[in-house]
């Protein structure tokens, strides 16, 4: 519209996701029409149809006819079919935080996922759907003194990679936001709130979650060579697109083979918490 760059349907679909996790598009909320939504970005409606089809497939609408706009959709119930990370973890962290003493670990590359997916369970605390009495979050995240595996500038690695240092800027402050997040349901609602962090002195392969240790989601880092725009530059990295990763779901009740997942998998958080990890600090 002003001559700069049109936004491109996937850059449509994430705006409109931001707004369905922060909630300002609730399940059941009608989207805009799709000449709204065009005029709205500036683009053309066929951009606008690309951009609902991403939303469409990731399980955020329903209701998608050509007769009027979709619908937000529902949470997803578990099921067998693994989802988009984004879209899976978030309902079943709110379904965590419906027993007393909330625990939940995660070992991950950076606390993205975690940090967004987590608003829908504080969310559901502050309209009073749910009320635990404490909240204990422990994360294991890469230690900023190791060469990471990913994300790494094609070039190389090192301390001095733009890459690397901004990897640790965002696990910074995505922790950080996830913390006080948390923590600010101590005055607000009364609730015993800790939230522990350690490094890692390793890049890891997988990111997991487990919850109340009845249930372990993980997901796979899928590496893939991408550019992006950076004060400094085009940056070319080896990169990975961790709100995307397929989630798969294992639940102690069912079955066997789930239950001894869900218990191997708190059996080497657990590991890994009480040996090989040091201490982390979020620095600003």
């Amino acid at each position: 519209m002003n001559g700069g760059r049109k936004l491109s349907p996937r850059e449509i679909a994430d705006t409109l996701r931001d707004r369905i996790r922060s909630g300002d598009l609730k399940a059941g909320d009608r989207l805009p029409t799709q000449a709204e939504l065009a005029e709205e970005f500036g683009v053309e409606r066929g951009t606008v149809r690309q951009a609902l089809r991403v939303l469409q497939e990731d399980g955020l609408l329903s209701n998608v006819s050509k007769g009027s706009p979709p619908r937000i959709a529902e949470p997803a119930l578990p099921s067998g079919e693994p989802q988009p990370t984004m879209v899976g973890l978030a309902p079943r962290l709110t379904a965590a935080f419906a027993v007393p003493h909330v625990r939940i670990d995660a070992a991950c590359l950076t606390a993205e996922t975690l940090m967004l997916a987590l608003s829908e369970p504080v969310r559901a605390i502050h309209e009073g759907r749910v009320h635990p009495q404490s909240i204990d979050v422990r994360i294991l995240l890469p230690s900023r003194e190791i060469n990471l595996a990913f994300p790494i500038s094609v070039e190389g690695g090192g301390d001095e990679d733009p890459v690397h240092q901004r990897w640790l800027a965002q696990r910074n402050a995505q922790g950080q936001v996830l913390q006080h997040n948390l923590r600010a349901l101590r005055t607000s609602h009364g609730i015993d709130v800790h939230v522990t962090f350690r490094a890692l002195p390793f890049t890891p392969p997988v990111k997991l979650y487990l919850l109340n240790g009845a249930e372990a989601l993980m997901a796979y880092y899928m590496v893939t060579r991408r550019a992006e725009d950076d004060p400094s530059g085009t940056l070319d990295m080896y990169d990975v697109l961790g709100t995307e990763s397929l989630l798969f779901s294992f639940e102690r009740q069912a079955g066997r083979r789930d239950a001894a997942f869900v218990e191997q998998s708190q059996l080497w958080f657990d590991a890994l918490w009480e040996t090989i990890t040091t201490d982390l600090t979020l620095f600003e």
